[in-house]
């Protein structure tokens, strides 16, 4: 019982009980309702699968999510990661199309996202423009940047090892779900095994008094938007792979959104401070989940949304500490007034 105990206050402290639940009803639900939503069958010597299914469609939004809870950390927001998605996806894709090396094409996109990262920290370090409004230009103009690298079309990509970031297998597991893990490795030892992660919360709980500390708090900022902007093009990467072409108009479309909701949904608070990335991680996993389940269950596309919501939610709410205190407050309350009443009847 102790090591029970142990492993709930660790999962409740480190906020990894809530989304734990969710995910775990949700595959509960696909138990019962969705034959074969289990079975993962090995062909050729790769996994397929729903599950697969979902670690693979969830890692786009995951890699966004997990730069996305840094910046969140440092009480900012960044609603135009979709939009540099689109931007790295059309350029590598352009440079592939005139024929250059894959290693240029995928340095070319990847460098996109960091000079949006730079772009996004300068406005909000540097000229203290508020984080929604200054990442709020490169949401817009962000998606016209890419339709003109584009050209308003979709660009096709026939390069195999392209194709392969996205679309190819390595040890069984779809490659992009690889990638997602070591992103994630890389981005917990320098927050958890470096000052680095120590002082990005110091700043996102108090930027003023960090200063004073001796935290060059500019540079902190700076440097997850850099962060965020490079796991934005690395997602816009994989998404381009997968489908073999970039599509300018529609790639990353919400995924803004999605990221937001994982990082909160994994515990992480807007106001700053704390930060848990495992959390982030089950958040993104509990979206993608959710979203393979309404698939499957045949709910039409334009109620996707709708249902998704009222899930999230729910989910939400439960996640909510003053919520919880009010129901406790009035669960002991009734409990009083029936002792109280049992007690007059004696």
């Amino acid at each position: 019982m102790s090591f029970i105990k142990r492993m709930y206050t660790n999962a409740v402290r480190l906020k990894l009980l809530w989304p734990s639940i969710g995910i775990a009803i949700i595959l509960l639900f696909n138990a019962l309702f969705t034959p074969g939503f289990f079975h993962i069958r090995l062909q050729d010597g790769h996994l397929f699968g729903s599950l697969i299914d979902i670690l693979n469609r969830g890692t786009p939004i995951l890699i966004i999510s997990l730069g996305m809870t840094l910046v969140i950390a440092k009480e900012g927001i960044d609603i135009s990661v979709g939009s540099v998605l689109a931007i790295a996806a059309s350029m590598a894709a352009f440079l592939l199309q005139k024929q250059l090396p894959f290693a240029i094409a995928l340095a070319a996109g990847l460098g996109i996202g960091v000079l949006c990262g730079l772009w996004n920290g300068w406005l909000v370090a540097k000229l203290k423009i508020q984080p929604m409004i200054a990442t709020l230009i490169l949401l817009t103009v962000g998606r016209g940047i890419a339709q003109l690298v584009s050209g308003g079309k979709i660009i096709t990509i026939s390069d195999p090892a392209y194709r392969f970031v996205g679309g190819g297998f390595w040890l069984g597991l779809p490659f992009a779900v690889i990638i997602a893990a070591f992103m994630f490795v890389v981005l917990f030892l320098i927050t958890r095994k470096t000052a680095f992660g120590l002082f990005l919360e110091s700043v996102g709980s108090n930027r003023i008094s960090s200063e004073f500390a001796g935290i060059h708090s500019t540079r902190i900022m700076i440097t997850v938007y850099v962060i965020c902007g490079f796991c934005a093009a690395l997602a816009g990467i994989i998404v381009s792979s997968n489908i073999t072409g970039a599509d300018s108009n529609n790639a990353g479309l919400w995924f803004e959104l999605d990221a937001i909701l994982a990082v909160v949904i994994g515990g992480t608070s807007m106001r700053g401070g704390r930060f848990y990335l495992g959390g982030t991680v089950l958040g993104a996993l509990f979206i993608q989940t959710l979203t393979t389940t309404i698939y499957t269950l045949g709910v039409p596309s334009e109620s996707v949304m709708v249902v998704k919501a009222v899930v999230i939610i729910f989910i939400s709410l439960i996640q909510s500490d003053v919520l919880r205190y009010i129901i406790g407050g009035m669960i002991r309350k009734k409990s009083r007034k029936k002792v109280i009443a049992n007690e007059a009847a004696a």
